[in-house]
């Protein structure tokens, strides 16, 4: 009886406090009016709040009454993303929401205000205990008013700010404000400029005695105190202080924090040992109070920190349970072993050491950690074998350990328990031979697991096709990228009716047909390149958008409808392969095409007009490669469409006619490379004039005719100019000495594509180090006039052939200046004069032809010139002489004889004293050798054993030999 009038006393309180349950009385007038207010001064493209009618406004989406005072206590008002862009709300907050005086939370997140001020009367809104602005593209600073929110408990900010209205004076905030907020316990400010407050944030949010997560990320905060200033922070469980550029060490209270589960000090320019923080005693310290212990995620990446990580382990390894979960250290200068303490942190569910300087292996007490989902070891410097712990791992998802220098045998074992691994990656960039790593996984296992990323390159996984993979029908992207596999790929893999994002079976040596059956997803790439793969070219799925083919045996035609059946290319590589027939006009149709390559082909007609104006846009090419091809006609005139092409070749063709008046349109060309073709004319002065970032010219091998313009003196990016094996006419524009491109270092690497350049005498393939090559050729053709003197000015000039031309006078007295020139050919000319001594100075010369001149006078001698002693070098130049060519310079018999008999008494008495000190070193030497070995074996009694043993077994072994020998002639000879 008593319980149940206590039961009825309780139901009574409950009613009387909370009112009825599902009973409430019709929202206030004057809060409804407020709503609508509200509504008339939102912008609401989507009519989000269509609902907003009728009488009773606590049913309007967004708003929540009491349901014991029916009035409105919550307005959510916040963009989801399925609402849309369309969906953000815009326009004026109306100063009605101050009518809303029991209002306890604001949710105005995620929309749209297009740079309008936060509303200082939200300061005002004093039952606010939720407040929520972020994302929501507002402008200048926080007002201060928001500081006089007590009863607030949770304020986000986070990015509150327009980007478009966000300037840098006006949207500065201090944080004196916050002194106020005496109830706040989550505070997001990310994004906020807080610059003002940099040498005082720690003390402003240490006076929120309740505040347990603090987020600052990218607050331009400089300043990272190394003491704490008050205590007031016990209750702070999340601290995220990333990107804001503190550049010091880490501070040591961060980590006496205890009841701190989240830190987050990524981005920070932190430096220094990751041990700074801790002193030995503090070491001790901490492991005595645990107060690392409560510690679910620590991310210290992308800093610069040094030194060994073994401590740190020890330290948070050290609790009775540890709770760490994430530990996120990549990206910084760690180095040292892992150490086996690591298998202690059995709660560890995401290990993130990449991108440091890690040595030695794997240790196996990986294999503890049973929870572990994500490892990433990626780019550091370990080695060894994987442990074959690392297949206990049966919650594993996620592994990265490429980029180092694994060896061994993995096998199933290694995998074997594996069931949830959706990622694999083992890789290494280098395309080396000498493949350590060897993946032998029987072909008969069938994984437990369903591979969703697969990257394995560099290692050895054939020369068989992986028939593990037989079962992996899940996989969106397969790498299988120079490991080795020499066969067919088998029909069931074209039967796993995959989706793929990225397809790389690239520098195999894979064989056979590629069927059209492989499904792509969107945006999707396939590498197949460096293979012999053969038949006709596939075409997949219309969704491809990135197309690599060539080093391959493809032949037949470029399908006609190519354009048509794959619009989504925007790269095409189908070079050095059988392809014959024309060009498809259907490229033209590829409006997104950036890249299109299909040289060293057998592709014949004339190349169409394929990059007309779409509808009055720009072609989008950026690098067209159809060189080494039997294409024909004149360059189409629509080339002056591809308004944003850097690298145009179509060298080693027989296109013919002049240069079309369209191409000065190309005014971003790096490189144009028309060489081997028939193209006739003059050369244009406007490539001068127009293409202002000329890296490369090369017109060599045409029918070019005229003179140099001399315009192209203001390309001041070029740094190879070959005009060479022409009809080119007239002097060497003096102006060419201008080109500073030659005359100035290149610090960082650029990709130019590839290029023969003739260097030493001979055609060189350049590839990477094409940006390096510094070259004029303007050799073979009929130009007269002197060498001019301003070439000398090029420095960096490696290459500088003139040779076969009609050029007079005498060679540049200052060509020693050319510090850096490996190739130097002014063979077949009329120059005349002596040799300049500077040339001796050209310490890279490597190459030199002066044959077929009328050089005259002494060669001259030392250094490089030393070297260079083949008489071929100064052929057929009648006036000439001294060394290497057997011409006697005038005096040269009475100077040699002098210097003979000078020198006769001094070589006498230097060979008699050479003579004494050869018998003493003789001497001297024998001594040494003989005590050195024999006294040695005369008294230590082991070696002297081990020695005559050792020639005991060499005298055995040989008379073996000796025996074997005879036995295989006798047999030979029938004896």
């Amino acid at each position: 009886m008593a319980t149940t009038i206590a039961s009825v006393h309780l139901l009574f309180l409950v009613i009387m406090t909370y009112g009825l349950p599902f009973h409430r009385v019709d929202c206030f007038e004057i809060e409804k009016v407020a709503l609508l207010k509200l509504k008339r001064g939102l912008l609401d493209p989507s009519h989000r709040l269509s609902s907003w009618v009728g009488d009773d406004c606590c049913k309007w989406r967004g708003v929540v009454c009491s349901n014991r005072t029916g009035h409105v206590i919550k307005l959510n008002l916040r963009s989801l993303e399925n609402d849309g862009v369309d969906g953000k709300f815009g326009g004026e907050i109306s100063h009605s929401l101050l009518d809303l005086k029991y209002l306890n939370y604001l949710d105005l997140s995620m929309n749209n205000f297009k740079g309008i001020k936060i509303p200082k009367f939200i300061g005002s809104l004093e039952r606010l205990r939720y407040l929520n602005l972020s994302a929501a593209s507002f402008s200048d600073g926080i007002p201060p008013q928001l500081g006089n929110l007590s009863r607030l408990v949770y304020l986000d900010l986070k990015e509150y700010f327009d980007l478009n209205t966000y300037s840098d004076e006006s949207s500065q905030n201090d944080l004196q404000w916050i002194s106020g907020l005496y109830s706040l316990r989550h505070l997001n400010l990310e994004g906020a400029n807080l610059s003002r407050a940099s040498a005082y944030w720690l003390q402003a949010v240490s006076m929120l005695p309740s505040l347990s997560e603090l987020h600052l990320s990218s607050c331009g905060l400089s300043f990272l105190p190394p003491s704490l200033p008050s205590s007031n922070l016990t209750s702070l469980s999340v601290l995220v202080l990333s990107d804001n550029g503190f550049n010091s060490t880490i501070p040591h209270w961060l980590f006496q924090l205890r009841n701190l589960v989240y830190l987050d000090l990524s981005f920070d320019k932190l430096g220094g040992s990751i041990l700074d923080p801790f002193s030995n005693s503090t070491l001790e310290k901490l492991k005595m109070m645990g107060s690392l212990c409560k510690l679910k995620t620590l991310i210290l990446s992308e800093n610069n920190l040094n030194g060994e990580i073994t401590e740190l382990i020890d330290v948070l390894s050290g609790c009775n349970n540890s709770s760490l979960e994430h530990l996120n250290l990549g990206f910084n200068k760690l180095g040292g072993v892992l150490p086996n303490s690591i298998g202690n942190l059995y709660n560890l569910q995401s290990l993130l050491l990449w991108e440091n300087s890690f040595v030695g292996s794997i240790p196996n007490s990986i294999g503890n950690l049973s929870n572990l989902k994500e490892l990433y070891l990626s780019n550091n410097q370990m080695s060894g074998t994987f442990p074959e712990t690392l297949g206990q791992l049966d919650e594993l998802v996620a592994v990265d350990v490429s980029e180092n220098s694994w060896e061994g045998v993995l096998t199933e074992s290694h995998v074997s328990n594996l069931k949830n691994l959706k990622e694999l990656v083992i890789f290494k960039f280098s395309l080396l031979p000498d493949q350590t790593l060897v993946i032998n996984i029987s072909s008969e296992w069938i994984p437990p697991f369903k591979l969703k990323y697969l990257s394995l390159r560099s290692c050895q996984v054939g020369p068989k096709f992986p028939a593990w993979l037989r079962n992996q029908n899940e996989l969106n992207t397969l790498i299988l990228r120079n490991t080795r596999i020499s066969s067919t790929i088998p029909d069931w893999f074209w039967k796993l009716d995959l989706e793929l994002d990225q397809l790389d079976l690239g520098y195999n040596q894979l064989s056979g047909r590629i069927p059209n059956s492989l499904k792509f997803s969107s945006e999707s790439s396939v590498y197949l390149m460096w293979n012999h793969f053969s038949g006709s070219l596939p075409l997949w799925s219309s969704n491809v958008s990135k197309l690599y083919l060539g080093h391959n045996s493809f032949s037949g035609p470029i399908p006609w409808d190519i354009g048509e059946r794959m619009p989504m290319l925007t790269e095409l590589d189908l070079s050095y392969n059988f392809l014959t027939g024309t060009l498809p006009v259907s490229i033209g149709n590829l409006y997104g095409l950036l890249t299109l390559h299909v040289s060293n082909n057998y592709l014949s007609g004339e190349i169409p007009e394929l990059w007309e104006l779409w509808d009055g846009v720009p072609n989008l090419l950026v690098h067209v490669d159809l060189s080494n091809n039997n294409l024909s006609g004149e360059l189409p005139s629509s080339v002056g469409s591809l308004m944003f092409i850097l690298i145009l070749e179509l060298s080693n063709n027989h296109l013919s006619g002049e240069l079309p008046s369209t191409l000065q349109n190309c005014t971003y060309l790096r490189t144009l490379d028309l060489g081997g073709n028939r193209f006739c004319g003059n050369i244009p002065g406007w490539i001068g004039q127009t293409m202002p970032s000329l890296w490369i010219l090369r017109l060599r091998s045409n029918l070019f005719n005229g003179s140099i313009p001399p315009q192209l003196c203001s390309l001041s990016s070029l740094h190879i100019l070959d005009l060479a094996q022409n009809n080119l006419s007239g002097s060497i524009p003096s102006c060419l000495g201008n080109l500073s491109a030659m005359a100035s270092e290149i610090e960082l690497f650029r990709y130019e594509s590839e290029l023969k350049v003739l260097t030493k005498g001979r055609e060189d393939l350049y590839r990477n180090i094409l940006y390096l090559v510094n070259s004029i050729d303007l050799s073979n053709n009929a130009l007269s006039g002197g060498v001019p003197e301003g070439l000398t000015n090029l420095s960096l000039l490696g290459t500088l052939n003139l040779s076969v031309n009609h050029l007079t006078g005498k060679i540049p007295k200052k060509i020693g200046s050319l510090q850096r020139l490996e190739t130097l050919d002014l063979s077949r000319n009329q120059l005349s004069g002596p040799i300049p001594a500077g040339m001796a100075s050209l310490t890279f010369l490597n190459h030199l032809n002066l044959s077929h001149n009328n050089l005259s006078g002494r060669i001259p001698t030392g250094n490089q010139l030393q070297a260079l002693d083949d008489p071929s070098i100064y052929r057929d130049n009648p006036t000439l002489c001294g060394h290497p060519i057997t011409a006697k310079c005038p005096g040269d018999d009475e100077t040699l004889n002098s210097l003979r008999g000078d020198d006769q008494d001094e070589d006498e008495d230097g060979a008699e004293f050479e003579m004494k000190r050869f018998y003493m070193s003789m001497a001297t030497g024998f001594v040494v050798g003989f005590w050195g070995v024999c006294g040695t074996l005369v008294i230590k009694e082991s070696w002297r054993h081990a020695y005559f043993r050792l020639v005991y077994d060499i005298k055995e072994w040989l008379l073996l030999v000796i025996q074997l020998n005879l036995a295989r002639l006798q047999r030979k000879l029938h004896l």
